[in-house]
This record gives C-alpha cells, structure tokens and sequence, in this order.
C-alpha cells in the first residue's frame, strides 16, 4: 500500500495530549503504523552520563504517535484524509477536502 503520511508532511495531531497542535513529520515507521512528528508528544529520558554527553540528567525527546492520530494539513490549514490520483504515468496524493495534489 502506498504511504499516506510521507516524512516531512505537516501533520495535525487529532486526538491525546497534543490535540490540535500541527508540525513537520520526522521520521516514519511504517512496520509499527507510527510517526514521530517535531516537537510533539515529548517525554522525557533520565540520561546516564557518558562519554558523547559528560552531563546526563532527564532529556526531552519525541515519541512515536499512532499514524491513525494524525491527519495531513491542506493549503488551508485543515486536517484531511489523503486520497490517490493517477495524473499522467504518476500515482500522486490528494487532498480530500480541497482536491489538490499534495507534492512530496
């Protein structure tokens, strides 16, 4: 199956802890059905001192959210489901709300 949400997709949050807030995806995880959006869904890690980070101590890190919570934002700023076109030789996303390609 074609990926729906593509890293670097802007993404809305639609439900948890995080709901309603939007940023860009970081990486994706498709065997597990989760992405890991910038800057939300932060906990945080008690970090042992080593040699790369002589400090340690607790650090804020991005978790992974389930792809079913999150929701690709049009040109409008919405959240909206993703469809699929074939335009030409190309199979390209679309917009459900709007009907525009979404370029990725």
């Amino acid at each position: 199956m074609a990926a729906k949400i593509k890293k670097g997709d802007r993404v809305q949050v639609l439900t948890g802890k995080d709901k309603g807030r939007q940023g860009a995806v970081l990486k994706v995880l498709p065997k597990e059905d989760r992405v890991v959006v910038e800057g939300l869904n932060l906990v945080q890690r008690h970090t042992r001192p080593t040699q790369s980070d002589p400090q340690g101590g607790i650090k804020s890190k991005e978790a992974a959210l389930h792809i079913s919570n999150v929701a690709i934002v049009d040109s409008k700023g919405k959240p909206t489901r993703v469809g699929f076109r074939v335009e030409g030789d190309k199979k390209v996303r679309v917009a459900k709300t709007t009907g525009e390609v979404i370029n990725g």
